[in-house]
């Protein structure tokens, strides 16, 4: 999924305006003016008289806040959706993914540039003094990992990775993520859906990687 020349020739005209004078008739013939002779002014070439170069291609550069793709790919089928409802505090981003598989995905991943952090904070759960107060109830979380990379399981450098426990075949799993806003403006960038480091496949053959849009 990644990523006329125009000639403009301008003509100049120029014309000569002739101007007749005749001599008096107490002039002298030494007098007198010699016929000047015809003077042939070569036309001035400007830059926009010569034939343009063809424009080399160029290739398109990647969209900020892009991914590249793992190497390692997983022919595993599955469908994802996101829908983001974040305001100028922030809010959540939920992604919804239903496998189409036979086989059991055992470690369901997210990823995205870890710059997307600049403007918007994603995470697995809202922090809160309760979750993190002495004696507080266990942090029993759904998610199995939430690194930055380079990891110690090859998560590459610059992305963040959420795991979320294992998908069954056939089974939807909805992640709600918690999103705070940290800076204001419009933001997009690539969300990839990973089992373990390998690239899923969606149902129309693509890999499984989303353009997120936030304004």
């Amino acid at each position: 999924m990644r990523r006329s020349i125009v000639a403009a020739v301008l003509v100049i005209g120029a014309s000569a305006c002739t101007a007749d004078a005749s001599p008096s008739a107490s002039s002298s013939a030494s007098e007198r003016t010699a016929p000047s002779s015809s003077v042939s002014v070569a036309p001035s070439t400007s830059p926009t008289d010569a034939p343009t170069a063809a424009a080399s291609p160029t290739s398109t550069p990647a969209p900020a806040l892009s991914l590249d793709l793992p190497e390692g790919t997983d022919a595993r089928v599955v469908t994802a959706t996101v829908a983001a409802e974040i305001g100028a505090e922030g809010g959540t981003m939920t992604v919804t993914v239903t496998s189409a598989a036979t086989e059991r995905i055992d470690e369901l991943v997210l990823r995205w540039p870890t710059e997307v952090n600049e403007t918007l904070f994603i995470a697995p759960f809202t922090p809160s003094e309760e979750r993190i107060r002495d004696g507080g109830p266990p942090l029993v979380q759904p998610w199995t990992k939430w690194v930055i990379g380079p990891g110690e399981r090859g998560e590459p450098e610059g992305t963040t990775s959420i795991g979320w426990g294992p998908l069954l075949p056939e089974a939807t799993l909805t992640i709600e993520l918690a999103v705070a806003r940290r800076a204001p403006g419009p933001l997009a960038f690539d969300l990839q859906v990973l089992a373990g480091n390998d690239l899923l496949t969606l149902d129309d053959g693509e890999a499984a990687e989303l353009r997120i849009e936030v304004p």
